[in-house]
């Protein structure tokens, strides 16, 4: 099976490996910087807009995940409003190769304790299919975010700065 087809045709699977092996080093990050104080709840599914809520060093995360090819050209993400609703939310791209090994970052988030960025301005996502006359329509409570609004990070101490903030050890 080509890369392509088992990228489309697994694509749920491929999100939770990508998920877990996240988790996991989050998880591993930590524990040799020896902070224990972590939380992380998985939501069943993302009508909030999130798929992770992480809570450690006092902040509280709500992080929507995304995976795409290291060398993928994805020059937009779909984004719920809900997400900006809550506490610093915030949107992870972990930049994948074929072997599922993250290769890098794309960050779109503020500081800990503040709230997303403004997404509202950004014109609403557009259904995928059209109708039974061609027309795509809006999707009022997304909103389409470009690639050029996130910030590259190349490592996941990066990752973790970004989360909790510069005094982690």
């Amino acid at each position: 099976m080509s890369i392509i087809n088992k990228e489309s045709q697994h694509s749920v699977l491929r999100e939770q490996i990508v998920e877990h092996a996240f988790v996991t080093d989050l998880l591993k990050s930590l524990w040799r910087k020896e902070i224990f104080d972590i939380e992380i709840l998985r939501s069943e599914f993302d009508r909030g807009g999130y798929d992770l809520v992480i809570s450690s060093l006092g902040v509280l995360r709500h992080v929507q995940l995304k995976v795409l090819k290291a060398d993928g050209k994805r020059a937009k993400f779909n984004v719920s409003l809900d997400l900006a609703k809550k506490p610093s939310g915030c949107i992870l791209v972990i930049l994948v190769n074929d072997d599922l090994e993250a290769e890098g970052y794309l960050w779109f988030g503020a500081h800990p304790k503040l709230p997303l960025p403004d997404i509202m301005s950004l014109k609403p996502a557009i259904h995928t299919k059209g109708d039974s006359e061609g027309k795509k329509a809006e999707r009022p409570n997304l909103r389409s975010l470009p690639r050029n609004r996130f910030t590259k990070v190349k490592t996941f101490d990066g990752v973790l700065e970004k989360l909790f903030g510069i005094g982690i050890p």
